[in-house]
């Protein structure tokens, strides 16, 4: 009988012991948010349309396409939004770290960033073109003309890796700052500028006097093309919300229409 009941005891313990190392593990991370009644959301402000800062009656704020999917998140959480801007290279340590809930920031879903956070689906497809000065518009044909020339591109992203690889025997000038690395190129300073389409296209919108896009053809790797969301890995229920909110506004076509409104606003306070 003693035996028994030292069993039946030993699988209680057992019991309490798996209860309790569930419940450690248990994804309270949509919990957590919404006990705080904040949503905080990492971002590089850098990076116009998708997040630049403006001032607006006398206030700055951060604004953009990243910004307004983000409100969009944080009002299917039923809370408000925190944005904290910081440099693009230490936006995944911030997330790792629990300083921020998410990273919306024009962030690329590559695999090496995938080994150390999880991603949502995908909210916008890119390619990559060559920034240059205006009047070097038609001077560069191929990459190869590029042999010794200062080829800029933003620290930790995927515009690094392809003037690395592609633009080979040229002097990769690598950055955190993606509008100095502009400024130096409009002062003549950098010979071209790696960045998404989207960034090549505000920049020659904005200042047309001062930047155009060249002939260059640069070839953006499938894994290199898709801009998420990303997550902690261990807070899947809030991938799951992230996910739905993104799906929803697909579907809707409102995805598209922010994004024209962030064109809207850059232009307007450019």
């Amino acid at each position: 009988m003693k035996k028994l009941f030292g069993f039946i005891g030993s699988l209680m313990v057992v019991g309490l012991l798996l209860a309790g190392c569930s419940t450690s593990k248990a994804d309270n991370s949509v919990k957590k948010i919404q006990d705080k009644k904040t949503l905080i959301v990492g971002t590089s402000a850098d990076y116009a349309p998708f997040e630049f800062p403006i001032v607006k009656n006398g206030h700055k704020e951060i604004v953009g396409y990243d910004i307004l999917l983000s409100k969009k998140i944080a009002d299917s959480l039923g809370v408000k939004l925190k944005i904290v801007n910081t440099e693009f290279p230490s936006l995944i340590s911030e997330l790792q770290d629990n300083k921020v809930d998410l990273i919306l920031a024009g962030m690329v879903s590559t695999p090496q960033r995938k080994k150390a956070v999880a991603f949502s689906k995908s909210y916008y497809t890119v390619k990559n073109q060559l920034l240059v000065n205006r009047k070097d518009a038609n001077k560069y044909h191929t990459t190869a003309d590029l042999k010794g020339k200062s080829v800029g591109a933003q620290q930790s992203t995927t515009q690094e890796s392809i003037v690395k690889s592609q633009i080979k025997g040229s002097q990769p000038v690598i950055e955190s700052n993606l509008t100095s690395l502009a400024t130096e190129l409009g002062q003549g300073k950098l010979d071209g500028l790696v960045v998404e389409n989207e960034i090549a296209d505000n920049y020659v919108t904005t200042y047309p006097k001062k930047y155009a896009i060249s002939n260059v053809t640069l070839n953006t790797p499938k894994n290199f093309r898709y801009i998420n969301v990303a997550t902690r890995k261990s807070d899947k229920k809030l991938l799951k919300k992230v996910n739905s909110e993104i799906t929803k506004l697909q579907k809707s076509g409102e995805l598209t229409k922010m994004f024209k409104q962030a064109q809207t606003i850059q232009a307007k306070y450019k």
